[in-house]
């Protein structure tokens, strides 16, 4: 049994910080999920198409290959909104799920964050966090980084989206984002950096001592 970490949450909640934060430490392979949707969101864009119709949706993620995505082009905030619209489609989840589960089951373990990672894609994984802070947190973080990278956008709209994309992945159909029964609750609200990764350093260290005694 390897050991696999998974990391869940909302948008800008500090979960990939916590996640690539936990993969360096252990030396563990890490994949933000979160890319492979805004791929998805960013093909369907480049195609001229809608990121709410299903059918090409699903064609552009069969056809998604980790090696071949742009880490620039992934980050803008039209990336984000289309990656939480392509993402309420049930084919573009089994698509994407194999790749997923492929790289959660690798030996030695993984690290993983998303929307559904403790309760669909590893739901046996030996350590649960789920990731959150509060919407207006999350919109000050995701606008400073907006900001970072040139774009102009009000903190006003970003919250609005971050508000949008809450619903959007919490009431769809497939893989709704939900918080694992066994996942330990992260809330970020009010920590720094260091103070996040302080909390999920314990956490895990606490569920892989429970996993060293179940080898």
């Amino acid at each position: 049994m390897d050991f696999v970490i998974a990391v869940d949450g909302p948008a800008a909640s500090g979960k990939g910080t916590v996640a690539s934060g936990l993969a360096s430490e252990l030396g563990l392979p890490y994949l933000d999920t979160g890319i492979l949707y805004r791929a998805v969101g960013v093909g369907v864009l480049d195609r001229g198409d809608d990121p709410d119709d299903a059918d090409v949706a699903a064609v552009v993620a069969a056809r998604l290959r980790l090696a071949e995505i742009d880490p620039a082009r992934i980050r803008t905030a039209a990336a984000g909104e289309a990656a939480s619209r392509v993402a309420a489609h049930p084919g573009v989840r089994t698509a994407l799920n194999a790749l997923q589960r492929s790289f959660a089951t690798q030996v030695g373990g993984a690290v993983l964050d998303g929307r559904d990672i403790g309760t669909v894609i590893a739901p046996d994984a030996a350590a649960k966090l789920f990731v959150t802070a509060s919407p207006e947190v999350r919109a000050e973080r995701r606008w400073k980084q907006l900001r970072g990278q040139g774009e102009t956008l009000d903190l006003a709209a970003v919250l609005e989206d971050i508000r949008r994309r809450d619903e959007r992945d919490s009431g769809r159909a497939a893989a709704p984002l939900a918080r694992a029964d066994d996942a330990v609750l992260l809330d970020t609200t009010e920590m720094s950096i260091a103070q996040a990764a302080d909390a999920a350093r314990r956490i895990v260290e606490a569920a892989r001592a429970r996993w060293e005694l179940l080898r």
